[in-house]
C-alpha cells in the first residue's frame, strides 16, 4: 500500500513509519521539520511543508491509498493559551487536508484524537467511546470538532475515517522538555540531575501506553475496513505518584520533584476502555508500564552518549 503519514517525523509518527516499512508498505512523510532523533530514512519520501499548505498537500497526496493524520501544533497544556491559534492551525488545517483528500479521491483516513481530553472529567471508569464529551481545554474541543468534520466528510464524500482516541503515549524518541510526556521528562531530568515540576499532589491518574503498542494499533486500524471511534490506551490507570515510584525503582534513584499548584484544565482521572479496539482490530498492548519505562530509560541513556 502507498501510505502518507502527516506528522511522520514526530514521536508517534516515527514509530508508525517504522512499522509500516517493516510490513513492506511504500511510505511518505509530510512534516514541517526533520525528525529530531534520527537521520532521514533512505526508503521514505519526504515532503517538508507547513500543515495546512494546500498546494504541498495536493502534491503529497498523489497516488496515495491511506492517510494518517498525527499532526498537532499544540498540547493540552498550551492550547488554552491561544485557542484561536489552536483552531486556525489544527482545525482549519485539517479541513484543508480533507478538501485535498476529496480531490485526490483517497478514502481511508486515520486520525489521532485524544482519549485524555475529549471526555473531560469522567462520570465513570473505565471510559467507553460513548461517554459524554465534555472537554475542559481547547485541545480537546478541537479534537472533537475534527472528529465531527470527519463524520460530515464520510456522509458527503464517502470518506472512510477511523478515529483513535489515544491516551498518554511514552517511549523512545519522545521529546523531554517538560511540555508533554511526564515519563520521558522525569527520566531525562534524572539523568541530568535536575528537578521536575508536577502540578498538584501527584494523585492525578492517567492511562499510559507504550508508543510501539500505539503505533501497532494505528497500523492495524489503517489496514482494516472499520470506521468509527476507538479508544487507544492500555486500559490501566496509574497516578503520577505510581510513576514516580516505578521510575525510582528502575533507575535506583527517586526523582527530585517540585510540586506546583494544580491546573484547572487537568482532568483528574483517565482510564480508557479499550475493548472495542481489541475486538475489531485483533490488537492488544504488549508492553506493560515497568517494561516500557525500562526501555525508555535505556534509550535515553544511549541517546545521551552520542
Amino acid at each position: 500500500m502507498r501510505i502518507i503519514v502527516f506528522g511522520g517525523n514526530g514521536f508517534i509518527g516515527s514509530h508508525l513509519v517504522d512499522q509500516l516499512l517493516k510490513e513492506g508498505h511504500t511510505v511518505r512523510i509530510f512534516d514541517h521539520m526533520p525528525e529530531p532523533f534520527r537521520a532521514p530514512l533512505d526508503n521514505v519520501e519526504y515532503y517538508t511543508a507547513n500543515f495546512g499548505d494546500p498546494f504541498a498537500m495536493a502534491e503529497a497526496l498523489e497516488q496515495v491509498d491511506i492517510v494518517y493524520h498525527l499532526v498537532s501544533t499544540t498540547v493540552p497544556g498550551t492550547s488554552n493559551l491561544d485557542p484561536i491559534a489552536d483552531i486556525e492551525n489544527n482545525l482549519v488545517g485539517t479541513i484543508r487536508l480533507l478538501d485535498q483528500i476529496v480531490k485526490a479521491n483517497v478514502k481511508r483516513f486515520v486520525f489521532m484524537s485524544s482519549g485524555g481530553t475529549v471526555y473531560g472529567n469522567p462520570r465513570s471508569l473505565p471510559i467507553t467511546e460513548d461517554h459524554p464529551l465534555s472537554p475542559i481545554c481547547s485541545y480537546g474541543v478541537v479534537k472533537i470538532a475534527i472528529e465531527k468534520y470527519l463524520h460530515v466528510y464520510q456522509h458527503l464524500y464517502g470518506l472512510k475515517p477511523v478515529v483513535l482516541r489515544g491516551s498518554n503515549p511514552y517511549g523512545p524518541r519522545q521529546g523531554h522538555k517538560g511540555v508533554q510526556g511526564v515519563i520521558s521528562t522525569l527520566l531525562n531530568n534524572l539523568l541530568n540531575n535536575v528537578p521536575t515540576s508536577i502540578w498538584g499532589d501527584g494523585s492525578v491518574v492517567r492511562d499510559y501506553i507504550y508508543v510501539s503498542d500505539l503505533a501497532r494499533l494505528c497500523l492495524e486500524a489503517g489496514m482494516a475496513d472499520n470506521t468509527g471511534v476507538y479508544n487507544a490506551g492500555s486500559g490501566i490507570g496509574y497516578s503520577l505518584n505510581d510513576i514516580l515510584e516505578c521510575v525510582g525503582e528502575i533507575v535506583g534513584e527517586r526523582p527530585q520533584i517540585v510540586y506546583e499548584a494544580s491546573r484547572g484544565f487537568d482532568v483528574r482521572k483517565v482510564v480508557l476502555d479499550i475493548s472495542s479496539a481489541k475486538k475489531y482490530f485483533k490488537w492488544k498492548p504488549k508492553i506493560d508500564l515497568r517494561e516500557g519505562i525500562y526501555r525508555t530509560w535505556d534509550w535515553i541513556k544511549q541517546y545521551h552518549k552520542h
